[in-house]
Parts: structure tokens; sequence; C-alpha cells
């Protein structure tokens, strides 16, 4: 099969790299490798899916609509995973206009460009911030548009273009929800990599309400969940890829202390753009998929830690 992988010099993107790669797949990447976070690392994830096997490289970004459709008219994919976008709660908040250029325009450029060469299956990479703020575990047609931050309106917004160019095309459309990411070479502004790197170096973690809960969910099941996507058999289709087991954050506070005893924790007020809590449903992609996370919080902790370790010491 012929992938084609935007945002695949990032985090889940490189590690799906790595597995597709594995499988004996074509894969194309494309990333504009933006600063938002250290571009070197990024670097990094390219040498470490080239330990696997060959992939072909292009660098500009998908804002560019002229680009964009050229790429897909000189290249034939047999599916698109759509990755690439600008992540950060925060950052959203101080800079939303930058979310609707790349986390809406890009995607309706790429959108546009697979319509309109025939790419038969998209698959597009969201995010549980799309549900806001939902008790208890969240079921995929709970999703009302009641987001808490510019990062996760773009989110929905593009989730709508989705479907609005899978029905003018008639591709088939996967709809990934991922819900808090994280492992090694998790990227450095995520809770988990940015408290195990601050720990490492001496410093203090900030906690922004202990009573917080989070559906953190581990690199290697999320990309098994990409990849069951693309053989799905049924037609377009929206769902959770999570672990389906929340964990409060001052349970993760004590996991960390467990393993740094001299973690040093300050509390800070809660802050606005945040949810509270964050729980997936995943009994649709255990149903339709066959998704099953295998990975839990301790052990997936202990792997994060251990490369953490080794990468910067």
């Amino acid at each position: 099969m012929k992938v084609l992988i935007t945002g695949g010099a990032g985090f889940i993107g490189s590690h799906l790299a790595k597995y597709l790669l594995e499988e004996n797949h074509h894969i194309t990447i494309i990333d504009t490798f933006s600063d938002y976070y250290d571009v070197t690392r990024k670097k990094e994830h390219l040498e470490q899916i080239q330990t696997i096997g060959e992939f072909y490289l292009e660098t500009f970004d998908l804002r560019d609509e002229v680009k964009t459709l050229r790429h897909f008219r000189e290249n034939s994919y047999d599916a698109v995973i759509h990755l690439a976008a600008l992540p950060g709660v925060q950052y959203s908040i101080t800079h939303p206009h930058e979310y609707i250029d790349h986390d809406i325009k890009a995607v309706v450029n790429v959108l546009r460009a697979a319509g309109e060469t025939g790419v038969p299956h998209v698959v597009f990479g969201s995010s549980s911030s799309v549900y806001g703020d939902v008790e208890g575990p969240v079921r995929e047609d709970q999703a009302e548009g009641k987001v808490k931050s510019p990062y996760a309106a773009a989110k929905s917004g593009a989730e709508s273009f989705c479907h609005a160019y899978s029905s003018l095309y008639g591709f088939k459309l996967s709809i990934l929800r991922f819900f808090t990411v994280y492992g090694p070479w998790g990227r450095p502004d995520m809770a988990i990599p940015l408290f195990i790197k601050k720990i490492l170096n001496g410093e203090k973690i900030e906690i922004y309400g202990r009573d917080q809960s989070r559906d953190f969910t581990y690199i290697d099941d999320i990309v098994r969940g990409i990849f069951l996507s693309l053989h799905q058999q049924t037609e377009s289709e929206v769902f959770n890829l999570g672990n389906g087991q929340p964990i409060e954050l001052q349970r993760l506070i004590d996991l960390l202390v467990d393993h740094f005893p001299d973690a040093k924790i300050v509390d800070r007020p809660f802050r606005k753009g945040d949810v509270k809590h964050t729980w997936s449903d995943i009994h649709k992609a255990q149903e339709q998929l066959g998704y099953h996370p295998e990975i839990d919080i301790n052990e997936g902790l202990r792997r994060t830690i251990a490369w953490a370790k080794k990468y910067y010491e």
C-alpha cells in the first residue's frame, strides 16, 4: 500500500511511519518542520525512521494550495493519513489565527487535493478536545461543538470539512480522535514528557489542578489503532482511540515520585482553555476495528522514563 503521512516528522507520525515500514508499506512523508518545538527533534525522528527502511520526504507547507495539489497530481496514494497540525491548547489562546491556517486551511487543501486526484481513503487525526468538558466516558456521537479552546475549535471545524469533502468526492473517511498520547519521543510540551525532563534536570514541575484526569494513551496503541483504520471494512466513520482508563493527575504524580523520590512539585491555579477530564469510550473502535489498547500507565510510564533517561543523559 502506498501511504502518505502528513506531519510524518512529528511524534505520532514518525512512530506510525516506522510501523508501516515494518509492515512493508511504501511511505511518503510531508512535513514543513514548523518551530512549535525544536526542529532538531523532528530531524532525529526522521533518523529513527531511516533505521527501519527507506521512505520519501517532501518538505513544504500544506497551507500552499498550489504546491499541495501539484504534489498529489504527481503522486498516487492508496491512503492519506493527515497528522500535520499545530498542537497546543495554551498556545492557541494567544495565537488563534495560526490555528485557522495550520489546522483548518491546510486540512482543506489536503482534502481537496485527495478528492481531485482520486485518493480512496483519507484518515484524519483529530483530538479528544472536540468533546469539551463532558463527564464520564464519551462516545463518538457526543461531540456537540461546545469546545474550550481555539485549538479544539479548529479540530472540530476541520472534522466538518472532512465530512464535507468526503461527501463531495466520495472517498472513505476515518476520523480518529486521539486521547492524550504519550511515550518515547513524546512531544516535549505534553505533560508526561515535560514532567520527566524537568525532573531529570532538577527543576520543579507545575500542576494545574490535581483533581484533573486524563485518558493517557501509549503511542504504540495509537499507532496500532491508526493501522487498523486503514483496513476498516465499514464506510466512513469516527473512532475514539484512547486507553479507556482515565488517570487522575494525583495518581500520575504519585507514580512519578515512585520513580523520582526527589521530584519537586508546585501547584498552580487551573488554566483557562483546559478541560478537567478526558475519558474515551472505545467500544466502537473495539467492535469495528479490533482495537484493544495493551499498555497501561505503569508500563507506559516505565518505558517512557527509560527512554528519557537514555536520551537526555
